[in-house]
C-alpha cells in the first residue's frame, strides 16, 4: 500500500472543511442561511425550534479556523493510522 503524506493530507481536509465554514458564513452574511437550514431539515424530516443568528465577522473568523484546525487533526491521524496499518 501506498504511505499517505500526512502534512498534505492535513491540509487538504482542512482547507476542505474551512471552505464549507467559509462558504456557510457567506451563507450567513447574505441572509439565505436559515431558508438553506429549514430546508435541509425538512427534507429529513426533522423539526427544531432553530434560527440563524445575525453575521458576526469575528465569530466566521473563528469558525474558520477552527474546523480547519479540527480537519487538520484528523486528516493527519488518517494518514498517520493508514501509514501505519499499511506496512
Amino acid at each position: 500500500m501506498q504511505v499517505i503524506n500526512k502534512n498534505k493530507t492535513g491540509l487538504a481536509i482542512g482547507f476542505f472543511l474551512g471552505f464549507v465554514h467559509l462558504i456557510w458564513g457567506v451563507l450567513v452574511a447574505l441572509g439565505i442561511a436559515q431558508v438553506l437550514l429549514d430546508f435541509i431539515l425538512k427534507v429529513h424530516m426533522i423539526s427544531l425550534p432553530m434560527t440563524v443568528g445575525p453575521f458576526s465577522l469575528t465569530k466566521a473568523i473563528v469558525l474558520i479556523i477552527v474546523t480547519f484546525v479540527i480537519g487538520y487533526i484528523f486528516g493527519w491521524l488518517v494518514a498517520f493510522f493508514w501509514n501505519k496499518n499499511s506496512k
